[in-house]
């Protein structure tokens, strides 16, 4: 893999971010420099990457930096703005906002699955929704061999998907808990108290009744899948736990399989780690998926009421392979092209 020049880490100060400074690092990603780009706000911080303390700077002044590849977690109104701009300036680009998503001549990459379609004209690569990921990491074995008709997925999804906000909240809300204390509305991430809670929203609600979230799960694994006839109901749901995305899906597949042929399949697609308690290979939970780059899929079953038709349970750090991971792997494939 040749020398990217230059890396930028738009957001270096965010969960994200700093996860993929973290994951630049021990992937050894072939860096001559890290531009880290955060608020003004955040003007005077200091990053270390390998060994060395890094000062966080502005995006304008990262966009006379010589180009090299530049990794968005900053939102989708920055994204919106500067990403053209760094491609225009030319710099490649991975966006984990999703603001190009379902740009037609943008490409929505999870590697495992479509990173074949990243070419050498490629400038700008957008990174999927978390839950979308780690979702659609583990339905791809089993849509190349038998074809995914329809999906019905309910997720479970960390406070950390709300970014540092939302893990400062259900810390806070703990601890006013443990001291029998109410926390007080205002400024609050979430419509209502997180900790010892779940809340059935994630994003605005739209004219449907579907949230912008669970339209992203649609739209963007119809999109990653190459098949707009996949039909996909989603719950997305916000759960008190720090990291780590959970997600049940119901699938139903175009032909009949074999039991053991799926388990094979998913135990030997790249970057899944098959859990099977008759194994005694564990659990897949949130707490064994945290800080590790696998998808977990477990819980594989026939739904004996539906023709054709599987249950699964997918568990994986959404701020690892959920986002930082998977931005970078794209990072990887664009170094190649």
């Amino acid at each position: 893999m040749r020398m990217s020049g230059n890396v930028m880490v738009a957001g270096a100060t965010g969960l994200v971010g700093r996860t993929m400074i973290k994951i630049l690092e021990e992937r050894n990603f072939p860096a001559d420099h890290l531009v880290a780009v955060a608020s003004e706000r955040q003007a005077g911080r200091m990053i270390t990457f390998r060994g060395r303390e890094i000062g966080v700077t502005s995006l304008r002044a990262a966009l006379k930096e010589e180009p090299g590849i530049a990794f968005f977690s900053a939102g989708k109104d920055v994204s919106g703005i500067w990403a053209p701009l760094f491609v225009k300036a030319g710099w490649k680009v991975v966006d984990n906002s999703s603001c190009w998503r379902m740009s037609g001549n943008v490409k929505l990459v999870v590697p495992q699955v479509n990173g074949g379609l990243i070419g050498p004209d490629d400038r700008l690569v957008a990174n999927p929704n978390c839950s979308t990921i780690q979702m659609v990491m583990a339905l791809a074995p089993l849509h190349f061999k038998y074809r995914v008709q329809r999906i019905v997925v309910c997720t479970y999804q960390a406070v950390s998907g709300s970014g540092r906000k939302g893990l400062e909240q259900v810390l806070a809300e703990r601890r006013a808990w443990a001291e029998g204390k109410q926390m007080p509305p205002e400024g609050s991430v979430y419509p209502c108290p997180i900790d010892l809670n779940v809340i059935p929203y994630i994003g605005a609600l739209t004219p449907g009744g579907y949230t912008e979230e669970e339209i992203k799960m649609r739209e963007e694994t119809q999109k990653i899948l190459a098949d707009v006839q996949i039909g996909i109901s989603a719950t997305c749901v916000r759960v008190p736990v720090i990291a780590g995305h959970c997600v049940a899906v119901n699938v139903r597949l175009a032909r009949s399989f074999d039991m053991e042929e799926v388990c094979s399949l998913i135990k030997n697609f790249p970057g899944l780690l098959f859990n099977d308690l008759s194994y005694g290979q564990g659990y897949a939970v949130p707490r064994e998926a945290e800080g590790t780059d696998s998808v977990y899929v477990a819980r594989v079953r026939r739904d004996p009421s539906q023709e054709n038709t599987l249950d699964l349970w997918i568990v994986a750090d959404n701020l690892r392979k959920g986002a930082a991971l998977n931005a970078i792997q794209i990072g990887e494939l664009l170094l190649q092209c």
